[in-house]
């Protein structure tokens, strides 16, 4: 999977270097989790609120981080 993302930003970013300058200045365009699931059991729904919650729950790991904040 990590390869299959890492060659998709990759790309993404060699197509859109304008949007990378805007938005990805760190230059991520991944979390480092993934979904994965077989056809016959996933619907719209489930991949759609899956997608929704992902910066809900990287959120939830950066509080939780005893990194020290900058200000």
């Amino acid at each position: 999977m990590q390869v299959i993302k890492s060659i998709s930003a990759r790309e993404f970013f060699r197509r859109f270097l304008q949007t990378k300058r805007r938005y990805f200045w760190e230059g991520k365009l991944w979390t480092q989790s993934y979904f994965v699931e077989t056809i016959g059991n996933a619907n719209e729904e489930t991949i759609r609120k899956y997608v929704q919650n992902q910066l809900v729950e990287s959120d939830k790991k950066e509080t939780k981080s005893k990194q020290l904040n900058l200000f």
